[in-house]
């Protein structure tokens, strides 16, 4: 079989719109609480507000590259029945319903508060009469009736499970004859200032990001892992790959400075313990809307981030 191997920069200014990672959005599956470092951490027992607004905002700004992974998608049919499976607040759910208006979606995911935010933006959409909403534990021992889908989104959503290699079996034997799996895995967390940024501190983006990947090592094993690997081995044969390199300017757009303050506020709270005094004071500095040289009036703002899709079919 070919391979198609695509690596796709995709850069636009000012943009307002967004997509993103759909998300399990349940508690870290090794049971550590929360995720230093990471906006889209699966507590739900702090934060998760925030964690929901972040979800949401990080859709908004990602919207585009979404919809052009979603029209990247090697189907051979329009898709009548999809799952979203680890779906949080409807980053790919809205889109999938707007690209294929025939199909229906069944959103999957262990926060009620995310299935909540899903299901008001789908009502205001005029769609919530084709999403079936399930709340469930994706690392329990049996899965709900998800139905036979013609497609499967998962979208920064497997990483987080305590046995990614199950649940693709899983998938797998789901999948309608000639369905297709789409797998969306993200980098780490997105960059928002140039490397010599700010002035005060140089480099402070990559110290947080240092601390946040550290823990991350220790306590979500299967970030960064070799999904090409493991979909063979769970009987998937690979028909294309793809690398989105998104950079989206933030400088005077507000949907991109609210993104980035959520998300940098929410790193802080993970990293503290962790931090200089220095280092900590330059945050601060940035997280604080009246300072000049702070995030929400930098002309330099920029949402740098990459995500893998996988595109298979089951191998038999």
């Amino acid at each position: 079989m070919t391979h198609a191997h695509r690596h796709t920069p995709l850069t636009t200014a000012h943009e307002d719109h967004h997509a993103g990672h759909g998300q399990q959005g349940q508690q870290c599956q090794q049971g550590h609480g929360t995720v230093p470092g990471d906006p889209h951490d699966h507590n739900h027992d702090h934060g998760s507000h925030d964690q929901g607004l972040i979800l949401d905002l990080d859709a908004r700004v990602m919207a585009r590259r979404t919809e052009d992974v979603i029209d990247w998608l090697p189907l051979r049919d329009a898709p009548e029945q999809i799952l979203d499976l680890g779906c949080g607040t409807g980053a790919g759910t809205l889109p999938l319903l707007d690209r294929f208006p025939e199909a229906r979606v069944t959103a999957v995911d262990a926060s009620a508060e995310h299935l909540d935010r899903l299901r008001a933006k789908a009502r205001e959409a005029g769609t919530l009469d084709r999403v079936r909403t399930v709340l469930a534990d994706l690392d329990a021992a049996d899965w709900p009736d998800l139905g036979t889908p013609d497609l499967v989104w998962a979208s920064a959503s497997l990483h987080h499970m305590a046995d990614p290699d199950l649940a693709l079996r899983r998938v797998r034997d789901l999948l309608a004859p000639n369905g297709l799996l789409a797998l969306v895995e993200l980098s780490g967390f997105p960059r928002f200032l140039p490397e010599d940024a700010p002035e005060r501190r140089p480099g402070l983006e990559e110290v947080l990001h240092s601390v946040s990947d550290r823990w991350h090592a220790g306590h979500v094993p299967h970030r960064g892992a070799d999904w090409t690997r493991k979909l063979s081995a769970a009987g998937f044969g690979i028909e294309a790959e793809r690398t989105v390199t998104a950079t989206v300017e933030g400088a005077g757009n507000p949907t991109v400075v609210e993104y980035a303050l959520a998300s940098l506020r929410r790193l802080r709270e993970g990293v503290a313990d962790e931090l200089s005094a220095g280092d900590l004071a330059a945050l601060d500095g940035l997280l604080d809307t009246d300072a000049p040289d702070g995030i929400a009036h930098r002309d330099d703002l920029t949402v740098r981030t990459t995500r893998s899709v996988w595109a298979a079919r089951r191998a038999d």
